[in-house]
């Protein structure tokens, strides 16, 4: 930075910079500045750094201001030491983001030593971390970039242009790019970045309109609590996909299998439209406000290419499906064999709900129900209690009864229906108990795929 008054121009920027172009210093007056005065100062400007301190330079001239360089008979006026403190929360939200498989890389106008002090107090660069200067980073081919990719964690002295390089080469790769800028030279990057995400207090009006997100509290904190909601929505809205489809897949086996094996229908369409409304919908909008799992952010990325239906959720809901409309004709054929078709029709419609309602916890987690809990979401509760109430209520009053076609049920009748809708729990648990037990033994050595911040 300049700024000149009357004949003089005064200079402020990195000391590395303007000591060389210095011959005298401000001291008892204006001395010679010598070449092991400049050697011992500088050594002087590391030991600060390596505190955290970022250094600035002043200097003056008398000579005529040319722009885009810097005269060779400058005066050094001194060195500025500033300390800017990192946020008592940021290494604890640091050691998340690496949890949760994401690569921190801090890019910074500082010199190297105070970036690497700076990233070492956070906990970004550790023994084994690449920290280098924007000199070098310029100096490499974009090949040699991205084979140091997976261990940058810091670059100094850092360009506009250096930013942008530096996320189409992740992208090239393979990675998804998340950039944090304020200025208005950080908008090409924010840009071209994944995500975008600006400042909201010192940020320019330019770096927020090119962001796709803007932190009004300018923490590096609210960064990765906003990658854990985001985890968290994706994994709700994908709870309740999978529990819809895969009880609208037990509805349909219900009563297309039936056909097949001549069975005479086992629900009627009211019966299925009161299903399709109570056990279907409301477990599904629980679903939606589930709290994040404990071990959200321990889980590696998601690749951005797969689709929702990714990695056998496709097979596991339609096995699912399969599971509920089987067991509903278990209740219906039951029934009809012991008790007659109107009996078969209500212990197969109560059935099919509360099927559904119980396969609403198995959907939660996939980890046990158990381990997990089966309170802390309220609003499931709720939903599998109104539920199981308006199940049983539209079979013992009996004008409701009577539109829904259905007949009262003896207390051994309500025992085998009950009996059948807690098999899913069951069923599924012991799915999940092999499934755990299977993973002890796959190869632990997976590369994970880390996203760039």
């Amino acid at each position: 930075a300049v700024s000149c008054s009357n004949e003089v121009t005064y200079y402020k920027g990195a000391p590395e910079k303007l000591i060389e172009h210095c011959t005298t210093a401000l001291g008892d007056g204006i001395q010679t500045f010598t070449d092991s005065d400049k050697i011992r100062l500088l050594e002087s400007i590391k030991e600060m750094t390596t505190k955290s301190m970022r250094c600035i330079a002043l200097a003056q001239s008398n000579e005529e201001l040319i722009e885009n360089e810097l005269p060779n008979n400058m005066t050094l006026l001194g060195i500025i030491g500033v300390v800017d403190p990192v946020r008592e929360e940021v290494p604890n939200a640091v050691a998340m983001a690496h949890k949760a498989g994401i690569q921190v890389i801090e890019i910074t106008g500082d010199c190297l030593e105070t970036a690497k002090a700076v990233a070492e107090e956070c906990g970004i660069y550790m023994s084994g971390d690449l920290a280098i200067t924007n000199d070098d980073f310029e100096a490499m081919s974009d090949d040699e970039v991205k084979s140091i990719i997976p261990k940058l964690r810091v670059i100094s002295r850092c360009s506009p242009n250096t930013k942008l390089r530096l996320v189409t080469l992740a992208q090239e790769i393979g990675k998804s790019v998340a950039m944090t800028g304020d200025g208005v030279n950080d908008a090409p990057a924010l840009k071209n970045a994944d995500i975008g995400i600006a400042m909201g207090k010192n940020g320019t009006d330019v770096a927020k309109n090119a962001a796709d997100m803007v932190l009004t509290d300018d923490n590096f904190v609210t960064i990765v609590e906003a990658v854990k909601q985001g985890r968290n929505i994706f994994d709700n809205i994908k709870k309740a996909v999978h529990f819809l489809i895969a009880t609208n897949i037990g509805e349909i086996v219900t009563i297309f299998l039936g056909l097949l094996l001549g069975l005479k229908s086992p629900l009627l369409a009211i019966q299925l439209l009161w299903i399709n409304l109570v056990t279907d919908s409301l477990p599904a909008i629980a679903l939606g406000l589930e709290k994040p799992e404990a071990d959200i952010m321990n889980k590696k990325p998601r690749d951005n290419k797969k689709g929702i239906f990714a990695d056998g959720l496709w097979q596991k809901i339609i096995a699912e499906g399969i599971m509920l409309g089987a067991l509903t004709l278990v209740a219906f054929s039951l029934g009809n064999y012991l008790y007659g078709i109107e009996v078969a029709r209500t212990m197969a419609f109560v059935s099919l709900g509360l099927l559904e309602l119980i396969h609403s916890f198995n959907i939660k987690s996939d980890e046990s129900i158990f381990k997990v809990g089966l309170f802390e979401n309220k609003y499931l509760m709720g939903a599998f209690i109104l539920g199981a109430i308006l199940q049983v209520v539209v079979v013992v009053i009996p004008s409701v009864a009577e539109i829904f076609k259905l007949v009262p049920l003896t207390q051994t009748q309500w025992l085998y229906t009950f009996g059948i809708s807690i098999l899913p729990l069951i069923i599924i648990e012991l799915q999940k108990m092999f499934d755990k037990t299977d993973s002890k033994f796959e190869n632990k050595g997976i590369l994970v795929k880390r996203a760039s911040v």
